[in-house]
């Protein structure tokens, strides 16, 4: 059964809720009076759709159904998450969640999207405070994982672990909070990150671009894969985090930063700020700016993916969860279903030649773990080589579109296996890849018979292919007409 999410506030931040719901396979309800609320979360969507599948490498759930609506009471009705992200002003949020306690049922839970309010002012005064917790993400909500959970007493245990299952099952990061305190944690670093900056920019030593740049080309690239405190662990060396809190500590007495002090918010500074923000990047639009940002995030997060490390590991997490399609063998079996990431594009703007043979190694790889040559077979000494590749490009592939392979096993007895290999979208024929595989001892480096076991399964799929057409193109040379 299809799950439902309401979303309460359609800005910036709500628009990136609805996405990663929707996309994770929810029904989506909408509330937000502005009267451009759909066209808004239409075009965050469109960017979500070009961008969070290509950080998977397995088939994402069917999209759900978007709705909006006019009364409050309406929009809720069903849903088993409520996400507030109205604007930040207290009094404001305090008459949404009165008016959500009288609509929602007793098990939802209401997360609100707060980057500064604790949960208690949210809770104040509410028949059921325990439903109501801060669940504050990062925009764009639908491809960072991170999102801070804060509680208080009155949110239960079981409460808490609810929400931080749903959140993970949509391939985010919970982070519960211990102590409720006025923004937080993320937004408390930033804060003083974003302070000390505008100090700079203030004083004339740097420009907006100036610091960006030493941002996106220095520390900016070491925390996105280790973060802080690991990253000034491996500065300390081999004597690890005591030693570069001696070596460095010290200098927090000095008097580098005006941390406690902000500059006037004078119309000069603003001015200032934003003259030199057009300069650096008023040449593009905010959505080109967005697209830019959501295809350099899957880039990266695809690079720690290969390297199953931090946001990298939580997707391989997360494709784990939605798993592999079903195998039927009376027919070609799909062996990989996925989306075309950006990483994964050439000058062209289409599917890069490299990735057509990257995407049928992987088909390849899921049929030999179909017929028991996974990681703990070949751990024993022997695995399939291939011999020889013959690859047809038949139409073009683009980002974000949903492929499939489809694999038929022509041929498998004794050391040989031979594969053909179909690349769709949709029922549009792509490419086919051609294989003939060589069961080999890694200890030999030589051709070998297989396992029993392997040799069964993999002539049982044999014999059912051989019920099916054989494909057009098997056996198919290069030629010049």
């Amino acid at each position: 059964m299809t799950k439902t999410a309401a979303i309460i506030g359609g800005g910036v931040i709500g628009g990136g809720w609805a996405a990663r719901f929707l996309l994770m396979g929810w029904n989506v309800r909408v509330f937000d009076p502005d009267p451009e609320a759909e066209r808004k979360i239409g075009e965050v969507l469109a960017n979500a759709r070009r961008s969070l599948p290509g950080l998977s490498d397995v088939s994402m759930p069917e999209e759900g159904a978007l709705s909006f609506h006019d009364d409050l009471a309406d929009t809720v009705q069903g849903a088993i998450w409520v996400q507030e992200s109205v604007p930040e002003r207290l009094e404001l949020k305090q008459k949404v969640y009165g008016a959500l306690m009288q609509a929602v049922g007793e098990d939802t839970i209401v997360g609100s999207s707060t980057s500064g309010f604790k949960p208690s002012e949210l809770q104040e005064g509410l028949t059921r405070p325990g439903q109501v917790l801060v669940t504050h993400p990062f925009n764009p909500v639908y491809l960072l994982p991170v999102v801070e959970v804060v509680p208080t007493a009155a949110n239960s245990a079981e409460i808490r672990s609810r929400a931080s299952e749903i959140l993970t099952e949509i391939g985010m990061k919970p982070v519960e909070i211990k102590k409720e305190i006025d923004a937080h944690v993320a937004d408390r670093l930033l804060e003083a990150v974003w302070r000390e900056a505008l100090w700079l920019v203030s004083d004339g030593i740097a420009t907006t671009e100036e610091i960006d740049d030493i941002m996106r080309f220095g520390f900016g690239l070491r925390w996105a894969q280790m973060g802080l405190f690991e990253t000034y662990r491996v500065a300390g060396g081999e004597a690890g985090m005591k030693h570069f809190m001696a070596q460095f500590g010290p200098c927090l007495k000095w008097p580098w930063t005006k941390l406690m002090d902000v500059p006037e918010f004078t119309d000069e500074l603003v001015d200032l700020i934003a003259g030199q923000s057009d300069a650096q990047s008023g040449h593009m639009t905010i959505r080109e700016l967005e697209r830019a940002r959501d295809d350099n995030l899957v880039a990266m997060m695809r690079g720690l993916k290969a390297r199953d490390w931090g946001a990298g590991a939580l997707l391989n997490e997360q494709d784990k969860r939605l798993g592999q399609p079903e195998v039927d063998i009376a027919g070609p079996i799909t062996t990989l279903a996925t989306a075309i990431p950006v990483d994964w594009l050439d000058y062209n703007g289409h599917m890069t030649e490299s990735r057509y043979l990257d995407a049928f190694a992987r088909s390849t790889d899921r049929f030999m773990e179909i017929i028991g040559c996974d990681a703990d077979y070949i751990a024993t000494g022997g695995s399939y080589f291939t011999a020889e590749t013959h690859i047809r490009h038949i139409d073009e592939a683009h980002l974000g579109q949903r492929i499939r392979v489809e694999t038929q096993c022509l041929l498998g007895k004794g050391k040989k296996m031979h594969l053909f290999h179909s690349m769709y979208e949709g029922e549009r024929l792509l490419a086919t890849g051609e294989h003939i595989l060589l069961h080999v001892s890694l200890e030999t480096r030589r051709p070998s018979p297989p396992a029993e076991k392997i040799e069964l399964r993999l002539v049982e799929i044999a014999e059912a292919h051989a019920k099916q057409p054989q494909p057009e193109g098997v056996g198919r040379a290069i030629k010049v007409s």
